[in-house]
């Protein structure tokens, strides 16, 4: 097994049966600590035709296949182009890492548009999401002691923090915790078992941090300069965007992939 990003990664995401306009990793491949038994996570967002959105038998707006290859365990979800779309345009984090991830296995220009278009729906509200999704990793860690949730909580309290700062999203916890001179090892640790114990001494510094990183995003969400409501300009570019896709499925028949 590897902690790499398997070269099928993009054949397996392609095997939903809906044209894709983007396929991209998510999960510990994305923050920087896949362990040798991580599961693959990949996320994407397809293509639903004129007729399946207009009739009276609508297509779905939510795909989902599990399953297992070559011993790695897969969990492929993709929206429809417009669920997508109100998902990025309502605060919402996870798409945010999932049309942003580095990790590209699918690719169209739509996906490129999409991409162009983020920066200007980022709002000092994404911090609701990373506090959120920090507290439910937080008390998930405190029930099993186990390394993962910690280091997600971790993760994601300092990616909320660098957005609201910088504007920019990073999701690689190796890059986000230069000031925690202990996370390396947890990184290790992790990468050897997805479900291990927390190293010797990481609970009394996790004790300390966790709250403390927390008051530094509510703190960094007051401070930012980022604005409180997306730009107008990029919600109407990105209704326009759905509105062109869709019609030009309607007019050519084929989304172009790469």
């Amino acid at each position: 097994m590897t902690t790499e990003v398997p070269s099928w990664a993009g054949e397996a995401a392609r095997a939903l049966p809906r044209p894709l306009l983007f396929a991209t990793v998510s999960g510990a491949h994305l923050y920087g600590f896949a362990s040798v038994d991580s599961d693959l996570d990949l996320r994407a967002a397809h293509l639903l035709s004129p007729g399946e959105v207009v009739g009276l038998r609508t297509g779905p707006q939510t795909l989902q296949h599990t399953g297992v290859r070559d011993c790695v365990e897969l969990d492929v979800v993709s929206h429809d182009l417009l669920k997508f779309a109100k998902l990025l345009n309502s605060r919402n984090g996870y798409v945010l890492e999932q049309l942003l991830s580095p990790l590209v296995v699918v690719t169209t220009a739509v996906h490129a548009e999409l991409m162009s278009l983020a920066p200007g729906l980022i709002t000092r509200h994404h911090a609701h999401h990373y506090l959120g999704f920090a507290a439910g990793q937080e008390k998930l860690y405190a029930k099993t002691g186990q390394l993962k949730p910690a280091l997600y909580t971790l993760r994601v309290l300092l990616t909320g923090i660098h957005l609201m700062r910088t504007g920019r999203l990073e999701t690689d916890l190796g890059v986000l915790a230069t000031r925690l001179a202990y996370v390396p090892d947890l990184i290790a640790a992790k990468r050897e078992a997805e479900h291990g114990p927390l190293p010797t001494g990481a609970a009394q510094r996790l004790a300390t941090d966790v709250p403390r990183l927390r008051a530094e995003l509510e703190a960094a969400r007051d401070a930012s300069a980022l604005p409180d409501r997306a730009d107008p300009e990029a919600v109407n570019a990105l209704h326009d965007l759905v509105v062109r896709t869709r019609l030009g499925v309607m007019a050519d028949g084929v989304v172009s992939q790469s």
